[in-house]
């Protein structure tokens, strides 16, 4: 499985600068969007391809992709800066890790679809976790629901990933409309984004290599699911 590790970076250029509220907004549910169309400028020798790239943006016009394929060069971006992914990991390796994900559960709704096929839905793992309470108090319940609800779910994610997790805080916890969307606000589709790091230990490197290569959590098009690694630092 060949992979590569690329950093893509706005271009300066006038034509580029000229789009920049379009391809680049302010607005987080709008530059989801904007976001992933745009990176598809350097991955659009096909298309009728699937997506098979997973990417994070670090704000002022630079993305990480982790790819499949080589990123072409586009007229949007600098000359990408590419290096193969092939991490050398032994089991009890220890990485420092920082993670964008939408976490979730899947439950069983009782419901069958037109296929015969029981339906299922997908919940937040920290909007679930802080269901219960009075709408009035779930906003300060969130950062603390969202610490260990995601802690929870990212152990999870290693028992089926081949890695233990040693430690993970989240920085912070955010709800992102779907972009697109038409209708009364209080109808909007949203889904919640954790951002996490910490360090984790491998256990069984080749499937942890694959996880990663498949990515965490839901809205990988949009920008989440991608984990980016560095070997820990003897202390």
């Amino acid at each position: 499985m060949s992979l590569f590790l690329s950093r893509l970076t706005l271009s300066r250029a006038p034509s580029v600068e000229a789009l920049k509220r379009l391809i680049d907004p302010q607005e987080r549910s709008r530059a989801t969007d904007a976001h992933h169309r745009l990176l598809w400028s350097a991955f659009a020798g096909d298309a009728d391809a699937s997506r098979d790239f997973l990417w994070r943006s670090e704000g002022n016009g630079r993305f990480f992709v982790l790819s499949h394929r080589r990123p072409a060069d586009s007229p949007f971006f600098d000359p990408p800066e590419v290096k193969e992914f092939t991490p050398a990991l032994a089991p009890g390796d220890r990485l420092d890790f920082i993670l964008r994900a939408n976490a979730t559960r899947t439950r069983k709704t009782g419901e069958v679809t037109a296929s015969g096929k029981e339906r299922r839905k997908h919940d937040d793992v920290v909007m679930h976790a802080i269901r219960d309470l009075p709408k009035g108090q779930r906003a300060e319940a969130r950062l603390a629901a969202a610490a260990d609800a995601g802690l929870k779910w990212l152990q999870g994610q290693g028992e089926r990933g081949g890695f233990h997790v040693e430690r993970a805080e989240v920085a912070d916890y955010s709800v992102v409309a779907l972009p697109d969307h038409r209708g009364p606000r209080r109808d909007q589709p949203q889904f919640g984004v954790l951002d996490m790091s910490g360090v984790v230990r491998v256990e069984e490197p080749a499937l942890f290599l694959e996880r990663i290569a498949q990515g965490f959590g839901r809205a990988k098009s949009f920008g989440h699911g991608l984990m980016l690694i560095r070997r820990t630092r003897a202390t």
